[in-house]
């Protein structure tokens, strides 16, 4: 004896055993029981969720004629007539199922609609089913509208489709539309437990709850994906087997997932990502799962339970408490986007854990946590007035850090009238603004010897100052506009007859010449344990950080061109082909 698959044979027969659809059911129900009857039914959903099965349950109750021979139209047909038998069998003369998907040409129309003019042979009504209408032409739909829109009083049409926005509205407004909906998981485990107790086949309820969400809402995918599972578990249904053969990804795997970006272990995130790569799991799988494992958690966190017959409720409770919930919903919406980024990274694993750590970059937790570790080497402890700060070495000119020109914004900037001086109550060392006045050259070159080759006039108040700006730089003391200041700034005077000593700095910039940037600038050296009042006039600078750096940069940029002119290969290349070294491409490379 042949083998009936599980979606053959337990293909509803009636509206009673009709899963899923109580809507379309009870509708259809009291129209056949009143006999209120449209001529045209379409009904809509994705596949495996009834349309062509309650089309041919209508066919039934139309034309069923009870056991007795002597029924009528009825909303529970008896399925032992010979109309019932017939168009269970699929060869009722009076019901006719046309697939639009192959017969979709204005000539496969009319050939139906041909049979419209003749009355019903064996049965009470005619009915033409067709499949898949969105697929015929546009030639086709307009064949069939008039005998759509006033068929014969025996002729009933049905017509079932997964994408109704493809069917044209002429056609939408002569039909009563019902939407089969998708299948809940829960409704496909519960039936399926039904088949299988009919089946004595023995199942773990893991297991079909891995087949109920692999289905996707199709009740006939979840009975096929059961024909196979018994297949592949050898006569029964458990939980690992099944999972195997479905490519789905352990729930305890998910959620250690979740639990290690919720503990801020990136370490452990990255391991359980590799482990999934050996393992085989689909990266947008786990995504998925991940997701679905995140909106239960976001319920839980607002309703404050959850369903308590999930096997992970306890799990799901717990790391509900542990995530905060603004971080629940952001690892959502980056799971749900990620899958998008699956395709585009060169390997879907490298691009899941980007997704993942995604959420240690954003999340607010991970981002203080990272700070904390690093704030100990990012400001050191300052030096006291008492530790001598001559026992530091003079940083190297290559050793400076990059800095960046921040321009003043407008906010920062404060009028002060020239020849006033200010004293702020709150700051410990007194500031002191002396009158604007200007330097000439001359003036300069007499105050100054040059200590350095040509291009930079070094000064023995420029070695102090320049050594003073490293250590505020490398302690991170100064940011932005009093970065700036300490960088262009020149020391031109030191006056160390008074307590503390008065130092004296000259800038060209104006705008740098700002109340609070020197401020800023006296309490930065305080903080370093240097005892110094500072001054600030407008003038000529000769000898400043800014300017070393830059000596130092372009000393290097040399050397570096000269070692490619010098190349014996670069010189056979310019003289015997007339090659040239594009400007601006080449850049002096430190060594260890």
């Amino acid at each position: 004896m042949s083998y009936t698959v599980l979606a053959r044979k337990y293909r509803p027969r009636n509206f009673s055993e009709l899963v899923g659809q109580a809507h379309v059911v009870q509708a259809l129900g009291n129209a056949l029981t009143t006999q209120r009857l449209h001529h045209a039914y379409l009904f809509t959903g994705t596949r495996g969720v009834g349309k062509t099965t309650i089309s041919r349950i209508l066919a039934k109750s139309l034309n069923c004629v009870g056991t007795d021979g002597q029924g009528g139209i009825t909303d529970q047909p008896c399925g032992v007539c010979q109309a019932c038998v017939d168009i269970d069998q699929g060869r009722f003369v009076d019901y006719t199922e046309l697939d639009a998907a192959s017969n979709r040409g204005v000539d496969e129309v009319q050939s139906l609609l041909e049979q419209a003019v003749y009355k019903p042979v064996q049965g009470r009504f005619k009915v033409f089913m067709i499949d898949e209408v969105h697929m015929l032409t546009n030639t086709a739909f307009n064949a069939m509208l008039k005998t759509l829109e006033e068929p014969p009083e025996y002729l009933k049409f049905v017509l079932a489709t997964t994408d109704p926005q493809k069917v044209p509205v002429t056609v939408l407004s002569r039909c009563l539309q019902f939407n089969l909906r998708p299948m809940p998981p829960d409704t496909i485990v519960s039936h399926l437990e039904q088949v299988l107790a009919n089946e004595s086949v023995p199942f773990e309820v893991g297991a079909l709850r891995y087949v109920a969400r692999a289905a996707q809402g199709s009740m006939r995918d979840a009975l096929s994906l059961t024909d196979q599972a018994i297949a592949y578990g050898n006569g029964a249904l458990n939980e690992e087997p099944v999972r195997k053969m479905l490519g789905a990804v352990d729930r305890s795997h998910v959620l250690g997932l979740i639990e290690g970006l919720a503990l801020n272990e990136g370490a452990r995130v990255v391991a359980m990502v590799d482990e999934a790569r050996i393992q085989g799991l689909s990266a947008a799988t786990l995504l998925e799962e991940m997701a679905s494992t995140l909106q239960r958690m976001a319920v839980i966190q607002v309703t404050g339970e959850g369903d308590t017959t999930d096997p992970d409720h306890a799990s799901l409770m717990a790391l509900a408490e542990a995530m905060p919930a603004d971080e629940t919903q952001l690892l959502y919406s980056l799971c749900i986007h990620g899958r998008a980024d699956l395709g585009l990274a060169p390997d879907e694993y490298a691009a899941l854990t980007m997704v993942l750590l995604g959420l240690l970059a954003f999340k607010p937790g991970a981002v203080q946590a990272s700070t904390e570790k690093k704030s100990p080497n990012l400001r050191p402890k300052p030096l006291q007035p008492s530790e001598p700060q001559a026992s530091e070495p003079e940083p190297a000119l290559q050793d400076i850090p990059p800095f960046d020109v921040i321009e003043p914004t407008s906010d920062a900037i404060t009028s002060i009238a020239p020849e006033v001086a200010v004293v702020p109550d709150d700051v410990l060392e007194p500031l002191v603004v002396v009158p604007v006045k200007e330097t000439t050259p001359d003036e300069l070159m007499v105050r100054h010897t040059p200590t350095a080759p040509d291009g930079l006039l070094t000064t023995p108040e420029g070695d102090v100052w320049f050594t003073t700006v490293q250590r505020l730089l490398a302690e991170e003391r100064v940011t932005a506009l009093v970065r700036e200041l300490a960088l262009q700034a020149q020391l031109v005077a030191i006056d160390e007859s008074v307590a503390p000593a008065h130092w004296l700095l000259r800038i060209e910039r104006e705008s740098l010449n700002q109340g609070a940037t020197r401020e800023r600038l006296a309490t930065a050296l305080n903080e370093a344990g240097i005892a110094a009042t500072l001054a600030v006039e407008l003038g000529l600078v000769q000898d400043t950080p800014a300017k070393r750096i830059a000596f130092a940069t372009e000393q290097k940029l040399a050397d570096a061109r000269a070692v490619m002119e010098n190349d014996p290969f670069v010189q056979h290349m310019m003289r015997d082909f007339e090659a040239t070294i594009v400007p601006g491409t080449l850049k002096p490379q430190d060594t260890a």
